[in-house]
């Protein structure tokens, strides 16, 4: 599907990535933690060679098999749904980024477990993400992450393995001259964008389209972000709201595949910052045992816009990664349920306590799921003097 050049490129942008998600590059003697799915091995073996030469450590783990995930979840024990292999936290204290190279086989093998299962799994993992999260705000930690094409996730989307491979190479840049090039010359970009976003001083987005009025508030202290290296592709603009002010509808009009499952049609209402109504044309019954999963799965972690100019993503590509990032003809918007982005704190993330995080609204979850409106919207912005001003209009940024 991939060149060998393409595969080199592509593993240089991730190496790229990983470094400008963090304050300083990735050192000489620094570990790194490199996961994929069988079907990436080509790219993982292109990134490791790129690592030792670099001379950086590196800590190679694969990814269950989609069979794997099946037997697992269809005959697991309590005991096993909650196990967490002896020195995770070890490895997690000591690794300085990591890399997940994406190429599921399936994506819909997991419609008979339990989905309260798999929440419980996902609860069991959360102490451990929160060791990353806390040493990524210290500045200790980076992370990012891609996509390699698979016959089922092309299936899924509908397309065939060829063209969904073009999307990927389109959407990475793999289809020009100088890959990394175009990739810093987007982040300039969009750090213009997020500048201009944060000297709105927004105090509430209204965010409205055929079967969506959702109000948002941002939150106190917040600052917008995009394209910081954690994914990639990245073209969206986002930050974690006050998950309090939180009211409305919202509608995802595209499906959403999560957990080996599929989802269609999800309508949500919020109260007072929590989900108090969630149905879905398919899959309603995952969805709200999602919601269950534990206190904030209900709540607001992150609002985020993407303007058609900066993707070209144009096809519904069955995976969150590309999905949430949808230029197509009018953009997207999406939110996320549960965890939010500490990150977007417009302070330093380092000194954010837990006590202050809880008292500006950031929410606290296992959860984190991301659904997306690609439907033609207008988002307006009440300012700090009271005055109202459309900030986003089909899919482009009015600046």
């Amino acid at each position: 599907m991939f060149s060998s050049s393409q595969l080199e490129q592509y593993a240089e942008i991730m190496l790229w990535a990983l470094d400008a998600s963090r304050p300083a590059p990735i050192e000489s003697g620094d570990a790194v933690l490199v996961r994929f799915d069988i079907p990436a091995l080509e790219l993982a073996e292109a990134l490791h060679r790129r690592l030792v030469k670099r001379h950086v450590n590196t800590v190679i783990r694969m990814n269950r098999t989609a069979a794997m995930e099946k037997d697992f979840y269809m005959n697991a024990s309590p005991g096993q749904l909650s196990f967490v292999s002896h020195g995770t936290s070890d490895l997690f204290e000591q690794v300085a980024g990591s890399i997940h190279l994406l190429a599921p086989q399936a994506l819909t093998h997991l419609a008979d477990a339990d989905p309260a299962d798999i929440a419980a799994a996902a609860r069991a993992r959360k102490p451990f993400r929160d060791i990353l999260d806390r040493r990524e705000l210290k500045g200790d930690f980076s992370w990012t992450l891609c996509l390699y094409p698979t016959a089922g996730l092309a299936e899924k989307a509908g397309l065939s393995l060829e063209e969904y491979a073009r999307q990927v190479a389109k959407a990475c840049y793999l289809d020009r001259p100088d890959p990394l090039g175009e990739w810093k010359q987007t982040m300039k970009r969009v750090k213009e964008l997020r500048s201009w976003l944060d000297g709105l001083d927004a105090r509430r987005f209204r965010v409205e389209s055929e079967h969506m009025d959702i109000e948002i508030d941002p939150g106190e202290a917040r600052s917008w972000e995009g394209l910081t290296g954690h994914n990639i592709p990245s073209f969206e603009l986002y930050l974690s709201p006050d998950w309090r002010g939180t009211r409305g509808v919202y509608y995802a009009d595209q499906p959403s595949y999560r957990g080996g499952n599929y989802v269609e049609g999800v309508r949500l209402e919020f109260v007072d910052g929590r989900v108090v109504d969630a149905t879905a044309d398919r899959g309603e019954h995952f969805l709200q045992e999602q919601l269950r999963m534990d206190e904030g799965a209900s709540k607001l972690g992150e609002f985020s816009l993407t303007d058609k100019r900066f993707s070209g993503i144009s096809k519904f590509m069955a995976m969150t990664l590309f999905d949430e990032n949808f230029g197509g003809d009018f953009g997207n918007c999406h939110v996320a349920l549960g965890a939010s982005y500490p990150s977007t704190y417009a302070g330093n993330p380092a000194e954010l306590s837990d006590e202050r995080r809880r008292d500006l609204g950031f929410n606290s979850s296992a959860l984190h799921w991301d659904l997306v409106n690609t439907e033609p919207k207008i988002v307006t912005a009440t300012l700090a003097d009271g005055k109202t001003k459309v900030v986003y209009e089909n899919g482009l940024f009015a600046c």
